[in-house]
This record gives C-alpha cells, sequence and structure tokens, in this order.
C-alpha cells in the first residue's frame, strides 16, 4: 500500500485570481468565551488558517482578541491568516450591508476580512433584534428587500476593499443559481451543512463547474443522531486505514474537493481533525454508494434560523 498523503495544506484557487483558500477551517461557534478563544489559539498554534466567525455568533470580541493575541505571541502572522465572517439576516437592506460589515471589522480588530458571507438568504425585519418575532412567535421576514438587493451591496464592498470575496451561506442551489446568473461578482464560497449523511451532491458538482468553493460545515454532524462517526461504513474504514472516524469522515471531504470546517474546544480533538491523510480509492466508493442515511440536521435553509445557535 501506498504511504497517505497529508491533506492539512490543502488549498482551493478563488475565482478570479484572489488566491486560494485553506480547506481545513476553524469554526468560532462556541458559546463560552473563555473557552473559544483558549480553542481558537490551539487552532492556530496547531496550524489551521482558515478562521470563520459570524456576526449571529456574538462573539466577534472574542476571536478578535485570540487573533490579535496570536499575531503578538508571533505564533501566525496576519497575512498567513484567511479569515471570514457572517453578515445576518437582520442586516440584508443595502443600506445596513456596509455598516455591518464595519461593525464586525470592529469586533474583529481588523482592517478588513478575507471573506465576508451572506448568513442565509432570508432577510429578518430590519433593525437590532437578532431574532425578530410577531404575536405568533414566528421570525418577521422583510418582505421589502430582495437576495439580490443584498448581494450587490455585498459586491460594493469588494470595491471598497473591505473584503476580497464574498458568497452564500446556508443556500439551496437554486438560490446560489439565481444569485450567480445575476451576479457581477460571482459568489466565491458556497458554505452549507455537508457530511456523508447530506453530501449535496449535486451543489457540489455545480460549485467545481463555476469555480465556487463549496465550504462544508458540520462534516462530522455536529454530534447530533443518528451519528455520522458511529456509521459501520465509517468505522470499518477507519479500521482499515488506521484513522479515527472523523479523521476519515474530513478527509472524504476533501477529497471529493469540499473545504469544511470543524469547531471543538477539546485540544486533542482539534489536534486530530487538523490530522488528515487520503483514502484509497475504494473507500471513497463505499462512502459514496454504501451508506444510504439522508438526513439534515440544521433547518436553517428552511427558516433562516440557525439550530446549531443558542437563542434566547
Amino acid at each position: 500500500m501506498n504511504p497517505s498523503r497529508a491533506l492539512n495544506d490543502t488549498t482551493i484557487p478563488l475565482a478570479g485570481g484572489k488566491g486560494s483558500i485553506p480547506a481545513v477551517g476553524f469554526g468560532t461557534l462556541i458559546a463560552d468565551p473563555v473557552a473559544a478563544r483558549r480553542a481558537i489559539k490551539v487552532a492556530l498554534e496547531v496550524g489551521y488558517r482558515h478562521i470563520d466567525a459570524a456576526e449571529a455568533y456574538r462573539n466577534e470580541e472574542v476571536v478578535g482578541a485570540a487573533l490579535q493575541e496570536s499575531f503578538a505571541e508571533g505564533i501566525v502572522r496576519r497575512e498567513e491568516m484567511f479569515v471570514t465572517t457572517k453578515l445576518w439576516n437582520n442586516n440584508h437592506r443595502p443600506e445596513r450591508v456596509g455598516p455591518a460589515l464595519e461593525a464586525s471589522l470592529r469586533r474583529l480588530q481588523l482592517d478588513d476580512v478575507d471573506g465576508y458571507l451572506i448568513h442565509t438568504p432570508f432577510a429578518f425585519q430590519p433593525g437590532d433584534e437578532q431574532y425578530p418575532r410577531g404575536e405568533d412567535g414566528q421570525p418577521l421576514y422583510d418582505p421589502g428587500v430582495t437576495l439580490l438587493q443584498t448581494w450587490q451591496a455585498m459586491e460594493r464592498l469588494v470595491d471598497e476593499g473591505k473584503c476580497r470575496y464574498i458568497g452564500l451561506s446556508d443556500v439551496r442551489l437554486d438560490r446560489v443559481k439565481e444569485i450567480y446568473a445575476a451576479a457581477r461578482i460571482k459568489p466565491a464560497v458556497v458554505q452549507v451543512e455537508c457530511h456523508p449523511y447530506l453530501p449535496e451532491w449535486d451543489l457540489l458538482d455545480f460549485c467545481a463547474q463555476h469555480d465556487i468553493v463549496f465550504l462544508a460545515f458540520a462534516p462530522l454532524g455536529h454530534g447530533m443522531q443518528p451519528s455520522v462517526l458511529n456509521d459501520p461504513v465509517i468505522t470499518d474504514i477507519a479500521q482499515r486505514v488506521g484513522k479515527t472516524p472523523a479523521q476519515v469522515a474530513l478527509a472524504w471531504a476533501l477529497q471529493r474537493g469540499s473545504a469544511f470546517l470543524t469547531t471543538s474546544t477539546n485540544p486533542g480533538r482539534i489536534r486530530e481533525n487538523f490530522d488528515i491523510t487520503d483514502l484509497p480509492a475504494d473507500a471513497l466508493q463505499d462512502i459514496r454508494h454504501a451508506i444510504t442515511t439522508r438526513v439534515r440536521f440544521n433547518d436553517v435553509v428552511e427558516t433562516g434560523l440557525p439550530g446549531f445557535i443558542l437563542r434566547a
């Protein structure tokens, strides 16, 4: 058997000659600020160079502090980093998009970000309320703005040098096609839930055909049931190749051409999720054809309310 090849330094080119994105990224959806700051610094020490944040996570200040400490301690330089954050649903009105990014930059203590994503395609009622709701408890949506209008405001941020790329998140293929067809600046990244139980082959193929980076979140199933990591196909491959089930699922993600984000506060798990080597062709075929379970763990694509974020 040929020796396995390390995959943790994989990068994926961005459209338009804007460099590349590290395929192995670290997500910052960690509720406890002390744990989040510690985990981000461990991730940077281990070698992660893509940090994914969001206005909706309500911890951009923590992410910024961890980054600035790591810069000051010589762990990493800003120019080595790829930092992404996201526009939340209550800021979809074009006049709110620029100020929302400026606020994120202040919290992150950065002059610009590498990537800025529309967190979901759903516009909520504009204002300071993160989850505006009516008397019936349902989200208050904003019929006064379209996704394309929000996208055009995002394009202006690229023109102004506030971000290098823009993209979409928590979105279905039809909305990606809609924006791609109308956009002056095409989406560079699409971030969606994806794992062996939700492979999203059609969306992945569209992204590959149009030079869009497909970025998977929850690539290990977010610890939910049914468990991706306990799937017998995954565990059998892990035994065959001498890796953990998590490393198998993450290698599958990279070898099919996607980037991914993992999140953990456990230093051992953070290192484990970075220590990825390639799988043999038969293992990739087994994952594609022998796993038939299909589960979406986060229904954000239906409502714009992300199930993994705790809401008051």
